[in-house]
């Protein structure tokens, strides 16, 4: 299922290009996926956007446990 931040995704916006490379990569794994392994969208859940850095890579799934653990 198509995550539901994908067309105003900043990290998308700001960072990476979402069509080629690495960006293709993680769209077809995390956007269009199982948007639930993207830490970009564990935080939102958790914490909401406001708390979702922009250099918060889809991988990094340690950086974003710690940053919800730290902000519960």
């Amino acid at each position: 299922m198509e995550c539901e931040n994908l067309k105003n995704c900043p990290f998308y916006k700001d960072k990476m290009d979402i069509d080629s490379g690495l960006g293709k990569l993680y769209k077809r794994r995390y956007c269009k996926g199982d948007k639930t392994q993207c830490a970009r969208y564990m935080v939102f859940q958790a914490l909401g956007g406001e708390f979702v850095p922009v250099d918060l890579y889809p991988n990094m799934h340690d950086r974003a446990k710690k940053m919800i653990e730290q902000n519960k």
